[in-house]
């Protein structure tokens, strides 16, 4: 339901079409989700469906006409509901990267010291990237403040990993 979250919460903002909230996430939102535009636009239709949502066609001179949304007062309920479950409950913290560290041993400590350093390079620029996000005043800071927090205590725990297996390679 986040993703509906997501959505709600920015029309509540201000009206938009399907083109403008796509881009809007794209740009300002990158670095905390990910939301494709065939997903989103499944989700418009969902809600509309469900009432959360309503829609209006518009017109720009002689570009065709185009759905803008605006939430209902059920939405608004909807909104209300998802955004206290989503600030009360705890994310899931698995990893899917975990399993694959399961069955590390299958390969040799080597091995894997070379695929978990290719991981932590990417997990760098990640981070390099999510400190590069420009400051947002309000609560999108909190988000990106999170990530990067994440990020960083990721690439300390990998590093450990990584020397755990290094000292099991030079026993090998």
């Amino acid at each position: 339901m986040d993703r509906e979250l997501l959505l709600l919460g920015l029309l509540r903002r201000s009206d938009m079409h399907g083109y403008q909230l796509h881009e809007f996430i794209e740009r300002d939102l990158a670095t905390c989700t990910e939301l494709k535009k065939p997903t989103a636009y499944f989700l418009l239709d969902k809600m509309t469906r469900l009432g959360w949502i309503v829609q209006h066609e518009e017109r720009e001179g002689n570009r065709p006409p185009r759905r803008v949304y605006h939430v209902s007062a059920a939405g608004e309920a909807q909104f209300q509901q998802l955004l206290r479950t989503n600030l009360s409950q705890p994310s899931s913290t698995r990893f899917g990267g975990d399993i694959g560290l399961i069955f590390a041993n299958s390969l040799a400590s080597a091995d894997v010291v070379a695929l978990l350093e290719q991981r932590r390079v990417v997990l760098a620029a990640d981070l390099a990237a999510t400190q590069a996000a420009p400051a947002h005043a309000g609560s999108l800071q909190l988000v990106i403040e999170h990530r990067i927090i994440h990020l960083e205590s990721e690439l300390g725990w990998l590093d450990t990993v990584i020397a755990r297996f290094t000292a099991s390679a030079s026993t090998e």
